[in-house]
């Protein structure tokens, strides 16, 4: 049976950092894994490039039965609309599941109180501090890296869609280490100068 991966995507989200994901947990995940999409309504969903996107369940359709969930960065997580979204979030994290967030989701996920007690990074410091509020204790285990994975969250800044979706292809353990390492130079290197992989 298939492990389902939410991909939360508001308006206006970043369909870059959502693509690198979904084609390689797709590529490498031999079949195992089944791509969804979640927004507040199942309205159509446009990203900043023009990719307009039917999600498969809004916020009251999502399964209880799921791998990970996926917030993807994008121009309006800092609608007031977007609170509701910390419900799957807070869900997600007290199962124990695969969570994930990129650039301004990496934010949000400061503004749910679940980055607390775990090694995290983001866009800015500062700035997640002064819009997360009370909401964000986690000031000491801020690093300025561009993607942290701890204790099943994965967050990165919006300059890391790469190493994001390589540090959640290892949360999911979607792979061998060396298969993702594989992926992820040639992607990141590109074929010219990404390691030959070993006969």
């Amino acid at each position: 049976m298939k492990k389902t991966i939410l991909f939360v995507i508001l308006q206006q989200y970043a369909d870059w950092e959502a693509a690198y994901i979904t084609s390689a947990i797709t590529m490498l995940g031999q079949g195992q894994y089944d791509i969804k999409t979640v927004s507040l309504s199942k309205d159509s969903v446009q990203s900043i490039g023009g990719f307009k996107v039917l999600p498969d369940y809004d916020l009251h359709t999502v399964p209880n039965d799921y791998e990970a969930v996926i917030l993807i960065g994008g121009m309006t997580w800092r609608n007031e609309d977007a609170q509701q979204v910390q419900a799957l979030v807070k869900d997600c994290f007290q199962k124990g599941k695969v969570l994930g967030g990129i650039c301004d989701a990496s934010g949000f996920l400061g503004t749910a109180g679940v980055l607390n007690d775990v090694i995290h990074t983001g866009n800015d410091l500062n700035d997640l501090k002064q819009w997360a509020g009370s909401s964000y204790t986690g000031e000491k285990r801020y690093i300025a890296k561009q993607a942290v994975q701890d204790k099943n969250i994965i967050t990165a800044n919006g300059t890391a869609p790469m190493e994001f979706a390589k540090e959640i292809l290892l949360a999911l353990h979607a792979a061998s280490e060396e298969k993702i390492a594989e992926w992820y130079n040639f992607h990141k290197l590109g074929c010219y100068t990404a390691p030959v992989p070993k006969m």
